[in-house]
């Protein structure tokens, strides 16, 4: 009975599911570590998603480091 109920949840509501349990994760670290220092984790894992992302699709990341800084700044 419950898996069914969760297999629902999940196949229809899988976004509001998802981003519900990540507004509890950042609640929990607002409280935990305070704003500012929760600010500064998210920023980092919102970055390491980026950088992954760009890995998983093959896309160089010199490249997009070439259009996003001025020339010298990374070789």
């Amino acid at each position: 009975m419950i898996a069914r109920v969760i297999v629902d949840i999940w196949k229809n509501y899988r976004g509001r599911f998802l981003c519900t349990l990540f507004g509890l994760f950042v609640g929990i670290m607002f409280l935990w570590l305070g704003f500012w220092k929760t600010v500064f984790l998210l920023i980092c894992i919102g970055g390491g998603f980026f950088l992954g992302n760009k890995l998983d699709k093959n896309e160089d990341i010199l490249e997009w480091l070439d259009r996003l800084l001025p020339p010298g700044y990374h070789r």
